[in-house]
């Protein structure tokens, strides 16, 4: 059996080669899919998610994190949680819940802190100046959508064993208790051991409409590849979306199969990561290409 992650964006780099030493150590898969996103969400130099992140309207950092084991289908979530150094691991306590496994607002919250996780001001200096900033001159809904970088990740471990994650702060400047894609199930990750995980980034409110990671997992299920069922769900589902409203947002999703076969689809100019028992972790580029398919390349860092 191989292993493998891949993580969306760039800025998962150095938490996915974390990771990949842990599973070449035969560790978890859900602990390097943890050890992946917790890098992520310390860094303040991305503000997309955790310290560092951007505010919303009411000038308070509010997360969204998700949690997916692929063998018992357990998930756990929460959204517009505060002052939690790593909201990646409060929902994957959440997983190991019977009941309650999806929290909201203050309740995350309570539940974080009641648990012993790690409290923290997620609101640094640069960016609560930076919001006040936006707030004098009125941002606009071109500031607002450019900034919703959600870190997701899949990982297969030496005994089969997949799981997804996603944490974000979600888009600048959102209403308070706005809750885009990346902490709900169907729509932000999927995994399934017997198949596939799934994950995205993008506008959460597109996203939302697509439920592209459970289309692309039962696709994977009737045998398409991870890439043939990325192009095969993504660019239709783009172009019709683009049809009947309009418009549409930032589309990207990444897909890792049972045997570490990956895949990945976007609409917009996309960095992901992927490290293998094959492969050392590389940044790679990826772009929609001609007849609804990918195209991929490494990144020139």
């Amino acid at each position: 059996m191989t292993w493998g992650i891949i993580s969306t964006w760039q800025m998962s780099l150095a938490g996915v080669t974390k990771a990949a030493e842990q599973l070449r150590d035969g560790r978890p898969s859900g602990d390097a899919v943890q050890t992946a996103i917790e890098d992520v969400e310390s860094n303040p130099a991305f503000n997309t998610v955790g310290y560092g992140g951007l505010p919303n309207a009411e000038g308070a950092v509010e997360m969204d994190a998700a949690f997916m084991n692929g063998d018992t289908l357990s998930i756990g979530a929460v959204t517009a949680i505060h002052d939690i150094a790593h909201p990646i691991a409060v929902a994957r306590n959440l997983s190991h819940e019977q009941l309650n496994n999806f929290l909201a607002g203050s309740g995350a919250d309570v539940y974080a802190q009641r648990h012993g996780f790690t409290s923290k001001n997620m609101l640094t200096p640069e960016m609560q100046a930076f919001w006040g900033k936006q707030v004098r001159k009125n941002a606009t809904r071109h500031d607002v959508l450019n900034t919703h970088d959600t870190v997701s990740a899949i990982s297969l471990d030496y005994r089969g064993r997949l799981h997804t994650g996603t944490s974000t702060t979600g888009i600048f400047m959102k209403a308070k208790g706005r809750v885009g894609d990346a902490p709900l199930p169907g729509a932000g990750f999927y995994c399934d051991n017997q198949v596939a995980g799934v994950v995205t980034t993008g506008l959460g409110e597109d996203l939302m409409k697509g439920m592209l990671p459970f289309k692309i997992n039962e696709l994977i299920r009737s045998g398409a590849t991870p890439q043939a069922a990325c192009d095969q769900a993504v660019y239709p589902f783009v172009d019709e979306l683009y049809h009947r409203s309009g418009h549409i947002g930032a589309v990207s999703v990444v897909a890792l199969d049972k045997e570490g076969n990956w895949g990945v689809a976007t609409n917009t100019e996309f960095t992901f990561v992927v490290a293998t028992d094959q492969l050392e972790p590389t940044v790679f580029k990826a772009e929609r290409g001609s007849h609804n398919t990918t195209t991929i390349d490494e990144a020139r860092l």
